[in-house]
Order: structure tokens, then sequence, then C-alpha cells
């Protein structure tokens, strides 16, 4: 592996190649697409995937080809075309999707690297974001600015790496992933699923048990901010950073291998920890040897009414925001990774409605931070299909998805390998959070 000390990263992207593809029809003019509260509170935020793809898989594919599939895509997710917009009058300028047919904007670009050597090369520090194109929604350009841009990166050995910036305001990560599989599949000419993209957002309805959040006007997982007027960008105070943390499946299986003999609750009801769990009390009980860290927000998949959900592709519909509270930091500090990890699963309080509650309440001009705000997030995306997206009948060789727009609190999110085999984790903090992380982790638990 190269040090990435040795590795510049704004060196090897060139020949950078900008156009806009649109849907293949028109859009009818009157159509917009509406935002819920919890989409308005996303509004900060963004996602970011990366699929690399061998030569082989990428073989006989021309830019043309990618762009051919893009239309009837695009024609199947026409929001995502669109542009911001704001109500007048008593609308109280609430944002809104402008379903007007601008496009997505592609990037193309060539690397003089091959896709081993690239990921070879990359030893945790966060070189994969010059493959995917950044351009935040500000003032200047607020009306213009593109909601998703896909960055198509030729290697060397002629493979590809596909990169997409992602506006959260348009859905959650699972929208996002299967939103992009489509144009895999519109590709590879698979029938599709039936769809709806013509109702109102929803909020859908949670089935299952989970705790509620007993204040009915305290929402602990949102920090409000200062207008920010049409500058969607987070205020940050410090220097943020990135770190990807590789879990073999090895060693996740040491980590969860500690439970096997504490299956059973207060209850003697038998509870099974989820790698998710088991990872994050293990980052939160470092976290709380660096700084004061009593609380957590949590981001999972919720269980929902699936008649709810049925062909609904876009919207923060399947993400459940909440928080996890203990009774002080030390015990967090002190405590077994297993006990914590249970606390995670069981102590959860879903905040979601309180989240759409109070954006609704400001009309959608309520700016606010969701990861990273008032509390260090720690982001489940093991549901996730991350390796849905196929080129010529093969999957990526490597895949990996993250988070943009994380405040100073800091996030930590944990996405699937390959065949479910370990985990990638992602950790984005001020700088110097950061690096006693990386130490603990090391020397703690044997994870860089």
């Amino acid at each position: 592996m190269v040090p990435s000390s040795e590795i510049n990263a704004d060196n090897l992207i060139c020949d950078i190649k900008l156009s806009t593809v649109v849907p293949a029809s028109i859009t009818p003019e009157d159509k917009i697409h509406h935002l819920t509260g919890t989409d308005l509170a996303m509004k900060l935020h963004h996602i970011t995937t990366v699929h690399f793809f061998g030569g082989d898989a990428a073989e006989g594919l021309s830019i043309e080809d990618f762009k051919s599939a893009m239309f009837q895509w695009l024609q199947l997710y026409y929001p995502i075309s669109g542009r911001i917009r704001r109500h007048d009058g008593d609308g109280g300028g609430r944002p809104f999707v402008k379903c007007n047919d601008s496009g997505v904007r592609v990037v193309e670009a060539k690397c003089g690297k091959t896709v081993a050597e690239w990921l070879a090369s990359v030893d945790g520090g966060d070189y994969h974001r010059r493959l995917v194109y950044h351009q935040p929604l500000l003032d200047r350009d607020f009306g213009f600015t593109p909601l998703v841009f896909l960055q198509l990166t030729r290697f060397k050995c002629g493979g590809v790496c596909v990169g997409m910036r992602w506006t959260h305001i348009l859905g959650d990560a699972f929208s996002a992933t299967e939103c992009i599989n489509t144009w895999g599949k519109i590709m590879a000419n698979q029938k599709l699923p039936p769809h709806s993209l013509d109702s109102p957002p929803i909020t859908p309805r949670h089935v299952g048990p989970m705790m509620t959040s007993p204040r009915s006007s305290f929402c602990r997982s949102l920090k409000p901010l200062d207008p920010l007027g049409d500058n969607w960008l987070t205020p940050n105070n410090f220097k943020m950073q990135t770190h990807t943390f590789h879990i073999t499946q090895k060693q996740l299986n040491s980590l969860l291998s500690e439970d096997q003999n504490k299956k059973t609750n207060t209850c003697n009801k038998i509870i099974t920890i989820k790698p998710f769990e088991v990872i994050s009390a293990i980052v939160w009980k470092s976290m709380a040897k660096i700084k004061e860290t009593k609380i957590i927000t949590v981001c999972k998949k919720g269980k929902f009414d699936s008649t709810v959900l049925e062909n609904k592709f876009l919207g923060n519909t399947q993400q459940v925001i909440g928080t996890v509270e203990a009774e002080n930091t030390s015990l967090i500090a002190d405590s077994d990774p297993i006990e914590i990890a249970k606390m995670i699963g069981e102590e959860f309080v879903d905040e979601t409605s309180l989240i759409e509650k109070r954006m609704k309440e400001g009309d959608g001009n309520v700016d606010a931070v969701v990861y990273g705000g008032s509390n260090l997030t720690f982001v489940d995306l093991e549901g996730v299909d991350l390796y849905g997206l196929e080129m010529n009948g093969q999957g990526p060789v490597f895949a990996d998805v993250s988070i943009g727009g994380v405040g100073d609190e800091g996030a930590v999110v944990v996405v699937p390998n390959a065949g479910q085999q370990g985990r990638i984790v992602n950790v984005i903090l001020p700088e110097n959070q950061l690096q006693l992380l990386k130490d603990a982790l090391g020397s703690d638990w044997g994870l860089f």
C-alpha cells in the first residue's frame, strides 16, 4: 500500500469535461415535487457514493452508452432534474423542487492509475472526494445548481468509477442508491418495477416497538441555526476531516463474539447485537474519553408499513432519526462495549416526528443541522443496496457511501462491505479529534 503522504489526488484526475443530461420527454410545466419537513431538515446535507468497476465490467461501454440510459432514467425520476424554488406570497418562501427538466450534471474525467492502484493507494484518507464533483447550493446560483452530479472517471486499465453527489433534500441514502441502481438496470435493459412520484410526499407510519420522545416540543437531534437564506452550506467552526476504517470480517467476528455469553437482558429475553451497534459502541466509548459525549444521535432504517412505502422511490422516508442518552459521559468511557451496544439498540428514542413538526412550524424556513449538529451522529447504512449497481452484469469491485455537510459534532457512517464481509466505517470529525480517535481505535482495538 502506498502511503497517503505520497499521493496527490488533485493531480491524478485530469481531462475534466462537464455536460448536462435531461429527461427523454418533457415534464408537464406545472409539475413540482413537494418537500416534507424531514426533507427540509436535511437540506444542508448531501450523500456521496462511489462505485469502482474493473476493466472487464466497463468494457465496451462509452460515455454515450452511459448517457443514453440516463435519458429514460431521468424520465422516470424527473424530480432529480429539477431545481430548487421558493413559494411566493402565502407560501412563506417554503422551498420546493420545480420539475423543469434542467437536468443532472455529468462530469467526465480520466485517471492515470488503474482501479487496483487507486484502491491500494488510499489508506483511509478522503481521496475518493476527487471522484465526486462538488458544488454546494449558494445564493449566487441557488436556482440554477443541479441537485445531482454524476462523475464518470475512466482509469488507465479501462475501469470506471461512478461518483454521485446527491442533495439530501431529495431523499435518504436508501432512496439515492435505489435511484442510481435503476440507472444500471436501464443500461442492462432490465424490466423496471412500477413507480409513482406523482403523489405528495408522505411521512410513513412506523410499525413495531420503538421508544418515542417524552418531550413533545424539544428535539435533541436537530440543531437550529441562524437564518442562512439561500446559502445552503453547513457553517463549521472547525476544519472537518474524513477517515475510513476498514473492519475485516475476522475483526468483526472478534468484536461480536464478546456478547455470546451476554445475550440475556433483564427480562430474560434473548437479544442479538448487530454489527452497527457494537461498532458504534466502540467509537462512542473512545470518543467519551476525548470529549463530553453523553448523548448521541442515531440514524437508521426504520420498519415501516410496506403498503405506505410501496413504489415511492424518492424522499427521506426510509430513515428514522433519534437519540440515545447515557447518565453521564464517564459511564460510557468506563462501560463494557457490549453493554453500550445494547443501550444503542434498546434505548433509541425516535424523534423523526418531532423533526417533521419542528420544520413545519417554521413553514420550511428553519435552518438546521442533523448530522453532527447537536450530537455526534451514528448513521446505520447496513440496509443500503450499495452493490446493486451493475455494468455488463458485473457488480463493483468496491463501493462506498458517505454523507457531507456534517456539523462540528461529527458523524460516523457504517456501511456494509461486499458480501457483508466486514464493514466500512467513514468518520467525519474536527481534525484534532479525528487524530485522537484514530490513535485510540488503533491502540485499543487494532482498527486503522
